[in-house]
């Protein structure tokens, strides 16, 4: 996922959080891609992707609704993914990774730490985190070689933003999500560390600690764009109607 398609989809997940598209709602091709300022093609490309990912039904005649979810059933599944990836992690640590693998470990570490470089964050840091972050979480779950590990996680990605890669970002407070996502980026670190050093234990609790990460800039982003709401800075006819209902 590169490019404008990667954006599109980063964008159209963070619409489903904030609730510009509420939950039921039919998903139309043509009105996604006037406003987000794209052509057709990759708002087609990404609405399979998006529904692979639960955020999105797709209809037997065609086409896509959003599914309807609740605040609980994501952290509930973020943290599933935390406990499977840990153990994935630590099965990896006690065989001992392979050389490829550390390094491509360590390309993911490069691509991350020049994110974070510039001591701020831009639009496309995104899609560009969102990428390095999946690519090395796959890498620890493939690297494990447990089938019955790998196909737990593919099920419980089903569940809207359980997904290593669905980052959620705080677009009103880019400074307060860069501080977010850089101490998930040393988590990073540290759990390469950990796993070069055959600490099976350390990198499994390493793993649950770093899905909270992902719990925290969800509500980063969903307490943002409620602020904006509330300031008025937002004229969306869905206001209030999120597919992330209040707790």
């Amino acid at each position: 996922m590169a490019g404008k398609n990667s954006r599109v989809i980063v964008s159209i997940r963070e619409m489903i959080l904030q609730g510009e598209l509420s939950p039921g709602q039919r998903v139309r091709e043509v009105e996604l891609a006037g406003n987000l300022g794209v052509s057709r093609t990759p708002v087609r490309e990404a609405l399979p992707i998006l529904a692979q990912e639960g955020l999105l039904t797709q209809l037997d005649t065609r086409g896509f609704v959003v599914r309807e979810f609740t605040p609980q059933e994501i952290m509930d599944a973020i943290d599933v993914r935390g406990v499977l990836e840990g153990l994935a992690a630590r099965t990896l640590a006690e065989q001992g990774p392979p050389r490829r693998l550390v390094q491509s470990l360590h390309d993911c570490l490069r691509e991350g730490d020049e994110i974070f470089i510039k001591r701020h964050l831009v639009e496309s840091d995104e899609a560009r985190y969102g990428d390095m972050n999946k690519q090395f979480h796959a890498l620890i779950v493939q690297g494990a070689g447990s089938k019955v590990i790998a196909e737990a996680l593919e099920r419980n990605s089903r569940i809207p933003f359980a997904a290593a890669h669905a980052i959620a970002f705080d677009r009103v407070d880019l400074h307060r999500m860069y501080d977010s996502l850089w101490q998930a980026h040393r988590q990073h670190h540290a759990i390469v560390q950990a796993l070069e050093g055959g600490e099976g234990a350390r990198v499994a609790a390493l793993m649950i600690e770093h899905a909270y990460a992902t719990k925290a800039s969800i509500n980063l982003a969903r307490s943002a764009w409620r602020a904006g709401q509330d300031n008025g800075a937002s004229a969306s006819p869905d206001a209030g109607r999120g597919a992330v209902p209040e707790d």
